[in-house]
């Protein structure tokens, strides 16, 4: 027992037992297998992250995994985080980790309105009923309340099925731009207005690789391979031929439909969701303090984070801004 919990600790830092091994380790998503997750399936079938002396395990999480306590725990080495808020959250609460890429530069969260009804702007759905999750209610909706004057009295639970939101006009309803629409159209028969916060000033990045704090300081190399293979990877992806990842996909989660990867795609090149802004120069994964401090303000503003935090305890510029797979960008 004691040489398998060896081998496991020496697994854990990525140490392989000759210079031509694969360095073994699982990466947690934080939900079901989709094209969120796209650039991580395309690097781990396309070769990309052997190439990078790694053999990565994708572990596709859901409603009841919980990736996060996993890596604290130290059974996952890396994990998909989702906005930069939980960041923050861990590191009030003194907690090991840190974020060392953000493969997506503008969350995807949005609201929906129905056409023609009077919210067809975005300073008019403050006004309407709002269906939105628990969480929402201790995240982004505390910054629509304070910057943007949507009250607690409109809303409504989501029990994440847009049935009704569908059935009520006056209302406005939380997704993500590369999933609810897509379904509000096939099950409402109609296009729904979609605004994405990031156009309206929530500045978080999102689909983050968040690592312990003991990895980046014993095995920078590591970090930094399986950083520089996920952002190839997600070139690959957008750029090239995708088939094999999403066959990869689709495995993990048979729901998935090809119509479905095929809008989510679509709408991840048409927000500019992973590849846009600072990534044009630095790189996909980029960030940088500006941006971080931005989004910070922001949450303290809504009452959301302590204002006397250490936010830059939150992330690190290490492994990012390399200008990594800039040549793969179409011309």
């Amino acid at each position: 027992m004691r040489v398998a919990a060896l081998l496991a600790w020496m697994g854990l830092f990525g140490m392989s037992t000759s210079a031509s091994a694969l360095d073994k380790v699982t990466f947690g998503t934080n939900w079901l297998a989709d094209p969120e997750a796209g650039g991580y399936y395309q690097a781990a079938v396309d070769g990309t992250y052997a190439k990078y002396g790694l053999d990565v395990t994708i572990l596709p999480g859901g409603p009841m995994s919980n990736g996060g306590m996993m890596l604290i725990a130290g059974k996952i080495e890396f994990f998909m985080g989702g906005d930069m808020l939980g960041d923050f959250y861990s590191v009030e609460q003194h907690i090991p980790v840190i974020t060392v890429a953000a493969h997506f530069q503008k969350d995807p969260q949005i609201l929906m309105s129905h056409p023609g009804v009077g919210l067809d702007k975005w300073t008019e759905l403050n006004k309407a009923t709002a269906i939105v999750s628990k969480g929402a209610l201790t995240s982004f909706y505390a910054w629509l309340r304070v910057s943007w004057g949507f009250k607690d009295e409109n809303v409504k639970p989501y029990n994440y099925n847009s049935a009704t939101f569908i059935a009520d006009k006056n209302s406005i309803q939380e997704g993500y731009v590369t999933s609810e629409p897509f379904e509000v159209e096939k099950q409402g028969g109609f296009k729904p207005n979609v605004f994405m916060l990031s156009d309206y000033g929530y500045s978080s990045y999102a689909t983050t690789i968040v690592t312990r704090r003991e990895l980046v300081e014993k095995s920078p190399d590591l970090v930094q391979r399986f950083v520089d293979a996920s952002t190839i990877g997600w070139y690959h992806y957008l750029y090239g031929d995708n088939a094999k990842a999403n066959a990869a996909i689709k495995k993990d989660n048979p729901e998935m439909t090809d119509e479905q990867i095929a809008y989510t795609v679509g709408k991840l090149k048409e927000y500019g969701v992973v590849d846009s802004g600072d990534t044009l120069t630095k790189g996909i994964g980029a960030m940088t303090d500006e941006r971080v401090k931005d989004f910070f303000d922001k949450m303290v503003k809504a009452g959301l984070v302590k204002p006397d935090t250490d936010y830059k305890k939150a992330y690190t510029l290490q492994f990012v801004n390399k200008g990594v797979g800039l040549d793969l960008r179409p011309k």
